[in-house]
């Protein structure tokens, strides 16, 4: 196991230094091109919030992931993307009578012992769901940078005062990561507030599109607007990058799920700063090795 860490992490060291070499710019402008995000890891190759899709994204040289984080009934914090265990383990087989399996309505021992892999694929079975003081172990040795989105924080009444304790006790609440390493998201505003309330030097992405003339109340406390890009266009990214942030900085945009070379093009066109993907090889080659 010491091995194969040690070998994720210098891979994920080589990624980073091939991303810091000069490149031309995608958009006027700017002297970088938009960083590559991989979306629940690398999600198209690996199964979804779990370790080894952090891992697979750092042996990409993917610098930035991003996650999902829900709460157990006991009120351990999770990697899991939607409410109900049913899609991405084997829940239905391990606790039957349990409908409509919500991550709510489990213990983290319970969570724990579920198979999260094997849906994805056979050389995946026994993978398990990560709690997220495992998974931002992970992304420190590796080396990454991560988007977390705190998600249906209206089930779960002060998940944001506990997502930043546990960040705060592994060490992300320190200069250098609330620098350039972690920006907290999320669709819901009051709990972005409630986040840039008690930690203020913690970065901020709203989830979502809000009309041009809200943009500049949610400037106040989110220093990002990340939006599907369906609907994006290159007027309303420069909208956003026309507002300044809670830190003085201009806001930027991240855009999601983008996984064809067309598309990343575009949106890289329009100016994004980020650019959210499940599959980062395929964007990371569109935006970087032409």
């Amino acid at each position: 196991m010491h091995t194969r860490i040690v070998a994720v992490t210098t891979t994920a060291v080589l990624g980073a230094v091939a991303l810091l070499l000069p490149v031309h710019s995608a958009r006027a402008g700017s002297a970088l091109r938009p960083a590559v995000v991989a979306h629940r890891g690398a999600s198209a190759v690996a199964p979804e919030n779990t370790l080894e899709a952090v891992d697979r994204a750092a042996s990409l040289g993917t610098l930035w992931v991003e996650n999902d984080v829900q709460r157990t009934r006991d009120g351990e914090l999770v990697v899991v993307h939607d409410d109900s265990l049913r899609r991405t383990t084997d829940v239905e087989e391990v606790f039957p009578g349990r409908a409509p399996w919500r991550v709510k309505d489990f213990t983290a021992a319970e969570i724990a012992r579920l198979d999260a892999g094997s849906w994805f694929g056979p050389d995946y079975a026994g993978v398990r769901v990560p709690t997220l003081t495992q998974y931002v172990d992970r992304v420190d040795r590796n080396h990454q940078k991560l988007l977390l989105e705190i998600k249906n924080p209206e089930i779960y009444p002060g998940i944001e005062q506990e997502v930043l304790k546990l960040l705060g006790d592994e060490g992300w609440l320190d200069e250098r990561h609330l620098a350039n390493r972690l920006i907290v998201q999320s669709f819901s505003a009051d709990c972005l507030q409630t986040v840039h309330q008690l930690v203020p030097a913690v970065r901020i992405g709203l989830l979502g599109m809000p009309a041009l003339s809200d943009l500049p109340r949610f400037s106040v406390f989110a220093d990002q607007i990340n939006p599907s890009y369906h609907a994006l266009s290159q007027a309303y990214v420069a909208a956003v990058h026309e507002l300044t942030g809670p830190h003085g900085r201009p806001m930027k945009v991240f855009t999601w799920t983008v996984d064809d070379a067309a598309t990343a093009r575009a949106v890289a066109g329009y100016g994004v700063d980020g650019v959210i993907t499940d599959r980062p090889d395929v964007v990371r080659r569109a935006l970087y090795w032409y």
